[in-house]
């Protein structure tokens, strides 16, 4: 009879350590269970912990990429009053978060008075970028023309 060769499992967990596997560290033995409960070829259960950890991943670099682009606080599209300012293009602006202007290396400009919500929108706008894998760096015009004169 053909028997598993047996785990070392302090070196198992020093290597998935090493290899910077957390979420596997962290959910293997629950995963394993589940496995063996119902009967799970292996591949499945190498493909949930792999999923886990991809997603794992890409969490943390989006995370990475908010912080890194400075933002000042935190806004989204949906916290967004449609309501004021009055003439606002809707239509206009949703259509800037597919985020083709990037693709097609063209600039964004929010021009308007105080208060209208143009540092909210470009908040917003630079977290989507953020979410689908660009870099972003966050500044207001008063940052823009102050970093200039300095220079």
């Amino acid at each position: 009879m053909n028997r598993a060769p047996k785990v070392d499992i302090d070196a198992f967990h020093a290597d998935l350590d090493t290899l910077q596997l957390s979420f596997v560290r962290e959910h293997y033995p629950d995963f394993v269970h589940t496995a063996a409960k119902h009967q799970w070829d292996h591949l499945p259960l190498l493909a949930r912990l792999l999923e886990g950890e991809a997603a794992r991943r890409r969490d943390r670099a989006i995370a990475r990429r908010i912080r890194l682009a400075r933002f000042p606080v935190n806004k989204t599209l949906d916290a967004f009053d449609w309501t004021w300012p009055k003439k606002i293009n809707r239509q206009q602006v949703m259509n800037l978060f597919r985020l083709h202007f990037v693709e097609h290396a063209s600039n964004v400009v929010f021009i308007g008075g105080v208060g209208l919500g143009k540092s909210h929108l470009a908040i917003a706008l630079g977290r989507r970028a953020c979410e689908e894998r660009y870099s972003v760096l966050f500044a207001s015009a008063v940052d823009v023309i102050n970093t200039l004169t300095a220079a």
